[in-house]
């Protein structure tokens, strides 16, 4: 099934609760009365298989009706962006495993999962932009701060406080507040990286594939946005059962939670101590 986004007024078709997967949904809508591309962020859980499929589908009927948005990937990393064009600028075209090499795309990524999305920007021409900073500029912004490493470092506290709160979180207690507000600096720089991306690209259209965080309409990439963009844009979370986290996107898909070792348990196995500032 696919994820049914927006129609002209950059909403669901279906208005109202969470669209539930195992329903048939209503028909996807891309085309916008205004006659402006679409500006697509789709959050995802980055090892739930089901919501790769539903998204890659969507992809693909977002292309079926003519568009060809920049394609932005959080599985990328900035620095690797010349390589990449390089890649594709040579006299013999990479494929979408010669496109992950060129980005030396980490192997904490399923590329199964991605590949698909690369094949089909490939074949349709479009920009394949590496829309993450790096763990290494990451660590830089949390030691020297934002302004220092060129982002800005007028951060609403609320942003840094929500950050710092769901890392706390989702580090399982190996992390104090001290260290999770720091962390919580290089989420931002993250985001503000991709919204300087989709701003860039906004003009033909874009589809951001970042994780749920990232595409928060609170919190994340659409805080970053001006507000012309952010007019036409639409935050789609995609989040399994159970979660209670469908207020912070503009609409939400549910699916299935995908089955998987508890996260705390392997990550107090490689983490025996509680990191301290």
């Amino acid at each position: 099934m696919a994820a049914w986004l927006a129609t002209s007024a950059g909403v669901w078709a279906a208005q109202g609760s969470p669209l539930d997967t195992r329903t048939e949904p209503p028909p996807m809508q891309f085309a916008r009365a205004d006659g402006h591309p679409e500006v697509v962020l789709l959050g995802e859980v980055h090892d739930n298989a089901a919501q790769h499929a539903m998204r890659l589908q969507a992809f693909k009927d977002l292309l079926a009706t003519g568009a060809r948005p920049a394609l932005l990937m959080e599985q990328l990393d900035r620095e690797r962006q010349g390589d990449i064009d390089r890649a594709r600028a040579g006299s013999t075209l990479p494929d979408a495993d010669g496109l992950i090499a060129a980005a030396a795309g980490s192997k904490q990524w399923n590329w199964a999962f991605y590949r698909p999305f690369i094949e089909l920007a490939i074949a349709n021409n479009l920009p394949v932009l590496a829309a993450n900073v790096s763990r290494q500029d990451a660590q830089r912004v949390m030691t020297n701060g934002l302004a220092d490493t060129g982002f800005d470092a007028d951060v609403p506290p609320d942003i840094l406080l929500a950050h710092a709160k769901q890392i706390e979180n989702s580090h399982c207690g190996l992390v104090d507040s001290v260290v999770a507000r720091r962390m919580a600096s290089a989420q931002v720089a993250r985001d503000q990286f991709m919204a300087r991306l989709v701003e860039a690209h906004a003009a033909r259209g874009v589809v951001l594939l970042a994780g749920n965080g990232h595409v928060q309409t609170g919190t994340g990439v659409p805080r970053w946005l001006s507000p012309p963009t952010r007019a036409r844009s639409t935050a789609v979370g995609f989040v399994e059962e159970g979660d209670d986290s469908n207020s912070r996107y503009d609409r939400v898909v549910n699916t299935p939670r995908q089955p998987r070792e508890d996260p705390c348990a392997g990550m107090r196995r490689s983490t025996p101590a509680v990191q301290k500032a």
